[in-house]
């Protein structure tokens, strides 16, 4: 079989090449160059980290024979995911790119590439894993529950996964780079990226800045009744739940409630304020192809690192529905993922929104 073997220069796909190839298929290896310098608030005398990254995916797709391409996504990237980034903190949101670059880049126009190459399928260094069941492929968990990346993969579709493979789903973390060594791989005992790509110190306002052409506004954080408790620096240094870097001194603890791009205000409260027992998502999609008819019961998850909740959630049409928690929920975030777990299997997911 001919596979696209997307490769970051990471540990992860560099070992997915490394056992497809061991099983003899004709692996190809890509890199997709998904930002400038510019992009990302880096001088243009510095080597930008997505260049060392192509060097080690360069090296690994050599040492294993395989033929190598590197695309120039970035138009598209700044257009599907930077600027979305942007214009969701400037809108109060608290967006996920990590999820609109697997939607719109990994498993969209890397399948564009792959079908001028001839390529029947491509793999990604995921940890999570494809199933076939009663006619449907399935989405499941990595069988590593410290790596399972099925949360920021709950957009594909049933075309998608048909023509995707997972190899690193049935395996551990330290299996991986037990591999990477044994094969004398450069980026063997290459950290795992914590990072934004575009945003590699962190600084996110920074860039948000930076492709607005002007400092975010100040305005005043007011109360939950109202009543003005001082001066914000930009609603986009804020987010639901944070306590943390508020510049501002008040008696006890604060937290950010609502982030209010209407009248640029952010609304502090205590602790309790911060819960609720639903979530209205919207910008579904179900990973069957089929929205559900009735409510059903489920687990959901709301950020990347959160344990799964119990709910009932009631299907809004194709594209939305609402979740309604046993127990109340701290900090539901506009902007971020909800996705739908029954058992090990993805049900489905879309993006907390506002009523």
């Amino acid at each position: 079989m001919k596979i696209l073997v997307a490769m970051s220069g990471g540990v992860d796909s560099s070992v997915a090449a490394k056992l497809l190839t061991d099983a003899g298929n004709d692996c190809v290896g890509c890199t997709m160059k998904l930002y400038d310098n510019a992009d990302a608030g880096i001088d243009r005398s510095h080597t930008c980290c997505s260049l060392d990254d192509v060097e080690d995916a360069r090296s690994v797709a050599h040492s294993l024979g395989m033929d190598y391409f590197v695309f120039n996504f970035s138009d598209d990237f700044r257009k599907k995911v930077i600027d979305k980034f942007v214009d969701s903190y400037l809108r109060g949101r608290t967006p996920n790119p990590c999820i609109d670059c697997n939607r719109f880049m990994k498993f969209d126009k890397l399948f564009d590439r792959a079908e001028i190459l001839g390529c029947e399928k491509i793999a990604t260094g995921h940890y999570a894993r494809i199933g076939y069941e009663n006619g449907k492929y399935t989405l499941k968990k990595a069988l590593d529950p410290t790596k399972d990346q099925s949360y920021v993969l709950y957009a594909m579709t049933q075309a998608q996964l048909a023509k995707t493979l997972f190899p690193l789903g049935g395996l551990c973390k330290t299996e991986t780079r037990k591999i990477a060594e044994e094969c004398g791989f450069v980026n063997a005992d290459k950290p795992d990226s914590q990072d934004i790509c575009f945003v590699p110190d962190g600084d996110y306002a920074k860039i948000i800045e930076l492709h607005c052409g002007a400092p975010a506004p100040c305005g005043d954080f007011v109360d939950t009744d109202g009543n003005i408790l001082g001066r914000h620096a930009g609603i986009i240094r804020y987010t639901v739940g944070q306590h943390r870097g508020l510049g501002i001194d008040l008696p006890g603890k604060r937290y950010v409630c609502r982030v209010c791009p209407e009248n640029n205000t952010v609304v502090l409260g205590e602790a309790k304020d911060l819960y609720r027992k639903d979530a209205f998502v919207t910008e579904v999609n179900w990973i069957s192809g089929e929205a559900p008819k009735q409510p059903f019961r489920c687990k959901v998850k709301l950020r990347y690192r959160q344990t799964e909740q119990s709910a009932t959630v009631t299907p809004i049409g194709s594209d939305a529905f609402r979740a309604e928690f046993d127990e109340p929920q701290r900090a539901v975030t506009p902007g971020q993922a909800a996705v739908l777990y029954d058992g090990d299997t993805v049900l489905g997911g879309g993006t907390a929104d506002t009523e």
